[in-house]
């Protein structure tokens, strides 16, 4: 890890700051101050007012909080937002941070990761998650139950779909009849998949079976360098490189936030085991146009030069 840690932006995919110009406007003039990538993020449905279980609801359940807040509301796809953008733009990475992978069979996602990975030439890093969300979880028509299990054969049989060609498979909760899945991704062996979550058992599957691991927001810098440490030691486990391994952090920024000190710590992210950060404002209370190009330029790596 060097001491210039790679810095990316969050694409506009939530409220009234995501229009379909603000995307590609976003993703120009963050490839144009050198920002290494762009992030989407998923959310599926909003539940109405008061029908989260009480065990889920802001009063009962702060970690939660983030559910009700209006960033989640109103969420464009994250693929088809990535895809508006590639073909405006020609070197900045672009990513998920994260998917849901449960809401979609394998097949079909590796069938997107590929097309995605051609439309832009080879840029593509897929991040997926377990996701949380009851309502979604039930919107989708997937039982929540055994989400564990679940994730670890569902990563075996995207890796499977997306490296082999014919390919087949067969588990518990995943069939593949042998198949050929054509075209082949652009990059070998196939798109960067980082992985979610917070739970050491998922911690471990993300340094078994992908490529890193994304952080949530809701930990500490102290719990992220933790959180890394064990997916770079389940990646040993695996007979993998530890070093290979990526952290991608989300940092959450308000336009109105002291920017300065912002560009300081980030520079101190590489101590805790992160690797990649990326700077978001989907999060931040009324994003405009004008907040936005404020710390597009105030954070931008070519600025600290």
């Amino acid at each position: 890890m060097g001491s210039a840690l790679p810095l990316g932006f969050g694409l506009p995919v939530s409220g009234a700051w995501a229009t379909p110009g603000s995307m590609v406007h976003v993703a120009r003039r963050a490839e144009e101050l050198g920002y290494s990538s762009l992030w989407s993020f998923q959310r599926v449905l909003y539940p109405a007012e008061g029908s989260l279980d009480p065990a889920w609801d802001d009063a009962h359940n702060p970690a939660k909080r983030s559910a009700r807040d209006a960033s989640y509301q109103q969420v464009h796809d994250p693929l088809l937002s990535l895809a508006h953008v590639a073909s405006h733009t020609e070197r900045i990475r672009l990513g998920t941070a994260t998917i849901c992978a449960p809401f979609t069979p394998p097949a079909l996602l590796a069938k997107s990761v590929v097309t995605m990975d051609h439309l832009s030439g080879g840029r593509f890093t897929l991040g997926v998650g377990i996701g949380w969300m009851p309502h979604e979880y039930a919107a989708a028509g997937v039982p929540r139950e055994r989400r564990g299990p679940r994730m670890e054969e569902y990563l075996r049989c995207l890796d499977a779909l997306l490296t082999q060609d014919p390919v087949e498979f067969a588990g518990e909760f995943y069939t593949v009849p042998p198949s050929q899945t054509g075209p082949r991704p652009v990059q070998s062996p196939r798109p960067p998949v980082l992985v979610g979550g917070t739970a050491p058992a998922a911690l471990r599957r993300a340094g078994r079976l992908a490529d890193g691991w994304i952080p949530s927001t809701r930990q500490s810098l102290d719990e992220v360098a933790e959180g890394a440490r064990i997916v770079r030691e389940g990646a040993a486990e695996a007979g993998r490189d530890p070093d290979a391994v990526e952290v991608l952090l989300r940092v959450v920024v308000q336009p109105d936030d002291d920017l300065a000190q912002v560009r300081d710590d980030l520079q101190g992210l590489a101590a805790y085991g992160v690797t990649e950060a990326f700077v978001d404002l989907n999060f931040a209370r009324g994003t405009t146009a004008a907040g936005a190009e404020r710390v597009l330029d105030a954070l931008a790596p070519a600025a600290g030069d």
